[in-house]
């Protein structure tokens, strides 16, 4: 990764100049058997996509907060970095009542309504799957995001210095978060093309730079492993092996 990079957005486009067909993002969730691969670049398309219509359809900026009700999956990542795109606060776990607009999953929805903003919601089916009938009050992420543009510019420049992420009462600009996330790589021994196998959830630091910013900021991939408590030693053991893990955190 570049030395001069100082938003995640930044991360992101270094590791898509670097190696565009690596993987990113493996994901399991162990309650469903669901599996997804998502290299550097189609994991930057999805980034675009949401990026697009956060700025775009929701017409969200700069200084404004998204309460961000999701576990760690695949697109809770997504939607991290889209974030960290058009310099959108992330806030992980957020009141929605406080927040300019939320974006939730299937078990939050009753939560997300007190946010007097625009609501997003997610299925979090396999493959990313809609709501088979969408949730009143709410626009339905699958259906939303397939026709935004696969590019993504922000309408302002986002700026390093502004804050990008608050999870834990704890609130990090984007450059704070990038140090962070490197120091975290360096501790845990992160090399290029590592494999960092995750179980922590997203509601942590920790869960967020094992699961996301750490193996992004190193040039390594995350195994994101969601219900990874419905997994048997034997079966985690396997899937090590099979996904070339070098270090777990769980």
């Amino acid at each position: 990764m570049n030395a001069s990079d100082r938003t995640p957005a930044d991360l992101l486009r270094s590791a898509l100049a670097a190696d565009p067909a690596r993987p990113l993002v493996t994901f399991y969730d162990d309650a469903t058997g669901e599996r997804v691969e998502l290299s550097v670049a189609t994991f930057a398309n999805w980034v675009a996509k949401t990026a697009n219509l956060l700025q775009g359809d929701l017409a969200a900026g700069p200084g404004d907060r998204l309460a961000l009700l999701l576990p760690a999956h695949w697109q809770t990542a997504v939607w991290l970095l889209a974030c960290a795109s058009v310099g959108v606060t992330a806030e992980v776990g957020g009141d929605p009542a406080g927040a300019d607009l939320v974006v939730s999953g299937p078990d939050t929805l009753e939560v997300a309504r007190a946010c007097s903003g625009e609501r997003v919601a997610l299925a979090l089916r396999p493959l990313g799957g809609r709501f088979p009938a969408p949730p009143a009050g709410f626009a339905d992420y699958a259906v939303e995001v397939p026709s935004q543009g696969d590019r993504f510019a922000p309408f302002a420049p986002v700026d390093p210095d502004a804050a990008a992420l608050r999870v834990e009462d704890v609130e990090l600009t984007a450059a704070e978060l990038v140090e962070r996330a490197r120091a975290d790589a360096a501790a845990w021994g992160l090399e290029p093309g590592a494999r960092l196998l995750s179980g922590l959830p997203y509601d942590t630091w920790e869960g967020l730079s094992a699961g996301l910013y750490a193996p992004l900021a190193a040039g390594a991939s995350v195994v994101l492993c969601r219900n990874l408590d419905q997994l048997s030693p034997e079966g985690l053991t396997k899937r090590i092996e099979s996904e070339r893990v070098t270090d777990t955190r769980t």
